[in-house]
């Protein structure tokens, strides 16, 4: 019989590394221990293991050689090394058991890190461990409402590294301590204020995600970048590349001048720190970006202007928005003080730089496109056919394991699609009590409900719509999910509007809406689904990443061309609505919402009565597409293209 204590201390070792996120076999071990379940956290169910229940699991000869392979897997990861680069962000999608992340900023940056740790690039990450994490959305009377719950950070295998650092404030030091966890090799640091020495009202700075006024995101964002880079330096850490996900970080430039200013003065310290950051924008539209009055951040500004003894005006000068002189944009800073900038598909890298042509490396802003986790995204069925049928390089975007999609049987397509639908319908179910066919055409749409993402496009012609859904014939269901920004009562409204439809009778049971999108949903979404929408108003998408995921398990993408669907594809590897050529945007929307319909009743038609040529169209998208929505093609062209040339310019400097 194996030692009680050491038995859960080996599980908890298992269950800390959220490599299990992306390993089935793992994440399958841990899912079946006692008082475990989709909503518990591994760590949460050993340690409410009772003495019986050890005692019976050390007994247990299979459970413990089963354990012993999966440390072994565990421990084959290399060890971390001195990190490149340091991957700055709010926000970190790893897990729905990890809530540190609110949408597609979150998931992207997770599956950066996880990436990253598959292709031994030397990273290191940096967020922010929120006490109450990100809300939780319910349904009650057809309104959205928010409920949040206590982070503990045991329970979710963060260590407390020991280290504290304080951030100036107006008026005060806040302190910070930092914690840490592990992605398979790489680590990520959190940051967070609940700390006794700090005010109640500093404690509550790291609090939750996205929410809270102005001074609130100003605070967190200050954390995150100043408490960031110090946090960094007093582990030890000396890191040549900074990589600012999006603008929230954009204040650790303020303590990179400052390690310069003395010896290089301000122009020589802000040469010296562009030489360490890289910047990567996802907004298409300027409504997208932080910009704080300068009533609310010039005494966070007067701070590191006076320290340096230099005019307010040289600091502002370098985040003073075009449109509004009284603001400071998050953005232009991050792009006047980077030495490098990228967007996050060919199509938002071209509408980045004429949006801002004229601010710093504005107009030589490139791009890399989104990718995603394979073995995140991909459901088990499914990576258990490539792995035989592809090798097990499919997962690193290998070209010639996707040019072998031939030697999957349809025999075995139609089985890990088949598998997907049911376990879709099981959710469905659960949620709605709506019975799913998994016969019928499953068609998805699932995002943030921010108003330009047009959530309620096919309601624009109610009577096609519902001659679909009435069709049994060529039956087809569609099913919703996403959540609303707390704050947007008009994407909050169209949350409304799209759950109203599905509880009504014009839904004929078949529109659905699941409620609390997370990533659980989602994968459960884009590996039970046969087509997958998306519909924003182009060119507002940056990139848009649930399609690259519902592509990878066999589904067929319909969408705008925007984002990265417009450069990826060809015709053939699913459908595009064709944009309307009105200006009026309500005419566009109905035009566009006729062009998407349409094209349901076509693809239903074909799903139903030419199933040889949807299934070829499957083989083919995952040819064209397979090779290039991985998050490791992505990892792979920010080293050739970001980071890289980054260090060469640090090094010939």
């Amino acid at each position: 019989m194996s030692d009680p204590s050491n038995l859960q201390s080996r599980l908890r070792r298992l269950a800390s590394n959220y490599q299990w996120t992306w390993h089935p076999r793992t994440e399958q071990f841990l899912r079946e221990l006692p008082n475990s379940g989709p909503a518990t956290h591994p760590i949460t169910a050993i340690e409410a293991m009772t003495p019986e229940e050890v005692d019976a699991l050390g007994g247990d000869e299979k459970f413990l050689v089963e354990l012993e392979e999966l440390l072994q897997h565990l421990d084959s990861i290399p060890d971390p090394v001195s990190p490149l680069v340091a991957y700055c962000s709010p926000e970190f999608g790893i897990s729905t058991l990890l809530p540190i992340y609110s949408g597609g900023l979150g998931v992207l940056a997770g599956d950066h890190l996880k990436a990253s740790s598959e292709q031994n690039l030397p990273l290191i990450g940096l967020g922010l461990l929120y006490s109450e994490g990100v809300f939780r959305q319910e349904i009650e009377e057809g309104r959205q409402t928010e409920k949040h719950h206590p982070v503990v950070p045991a329970a979710i295998g963060a260590i407390d590294t020991g280290v504290r650092v304080e951030v100036p404030f107006p008026g005060r030091a806040v302190f910070v301590r930092v914690w840490s966890l592990e992605v398979g090799s790489v680590r990520l640091l959190l940051l967070n204020t609940d700390v006794e020495s700090n005010s109640p009202e500093d404690r509550t700075i790291t609090d939750r995600l996205y929410e809270g006024d102005a001074r609130h995101r100003l605070d967190q964002e200050m954390i995150l970048g100043v408490g960031g880079a110090r946090a960094l330096a007093a582990m030890g850490l000396e890191i040549p590349i900074h990589h600012l996900n999006e603008g929230h970080a954009g204040f650790l430039a303020l303590e990179l001048l400052d390690r310069h200013i003395s010896v290089a003065g301000f122009e020589g310290a802000l040469e010296m720190t562009r030489q360490s950051l890289v910047f990567t924008t996802h907004t298409p539209v300027p409504a997208g970006i932080d910009r704080f009055h300068r009533d609310l951040i010039g005494p966070y500004l007067d701070i590191w202007t006076e320290r340096w003894g230099i005019p307010s005006d040289d600091l502002w000068s370098l985040g003073a928005d075009s449109e509004d002189s009284h603001r400071f944009n998050m953005a232009t800073f991050c792009l006047n003080v980077s030495g490098a900038a990228n967007g996050v598909s060919r199509l938002h890298g071209e509408v980045s730089r004429q949006m801002f042509d004229g601010v710093g490396i504005g107009s030589r802003i490139s791009h890399v496109t989104n990718g995603v986790h394979a073995r995140t995204w991909t459901s088990p069925k499914a990576q258990t056919v490539f792995d035989e049928a592809l090798g097990p390089k499919w997962s690193e975007g290998d070209l010639e394991a996707w040019d072998r999609v031939d030697a999957i049987t349809d025999s075995q397509l139609l089985g890990l699609r088949r598998a997907g639908a049911l376990h879709l319908a099981d959710l469905v179910k659960a949620s709605s009590g709506h019975k799913l066919d998994p016969d019928a055409l499953v068609l998805g749409f699932a995002r943030r409900f921010a108003p330009y993402k047009r959530a309620t496009l096919l309601f624009q012609h109610l009577e096609t719509l519902g001659e679909l859904l009435d069709d049994d014939s060529r039956p087809i269901h569609i099913v919703f999910s996403g959540k609303a920004h707390p704050a947007d009562e008009p994407g909050k409204a169209l949350v409304a509007e799209v759950a109203g439809f599905a509880m009504s009778g014009e839904s004929r049971d078949r529109f659905t809406f699941l409620p609390d999108y997370n990533m659980d949903v989602a994968r459960t979404l884009v590996q039970g689904c046969d087509v997958w929408l998306n519909n924003p108003i182009r060119p507002r998408e940056a990139s848009g990443t649930s399609g690259e995921k519902a592509a990878l398990n066999g589904a067929l993408n319909c969408s705008i061309l925007d984002g990265w669907w417009a450069e990826m594809y060809d015709g053939r590897n699913g459908w595009a609505v064709p944009a309307s050529l009105h200006t009026d945007p309500a005419e566009r929307d109905r035009e566009e919402s006729s062009e998407l319909l349409g094209l349901i009743g076509s693809m239903a038609e074909e799903y139903h009565e030419g199933r040889s040529i949807f299934l070829g169209r499957i083989r083919h998208a995952w040819r064209t597409l397979g090779p290039a929505v991985t998050a490791a093609r992505m990892i792979r062209d920010y080293t050739d293209q970001v980071y890289r040339p980054a260090l060469d310019r640090r090094a010939s400097s």
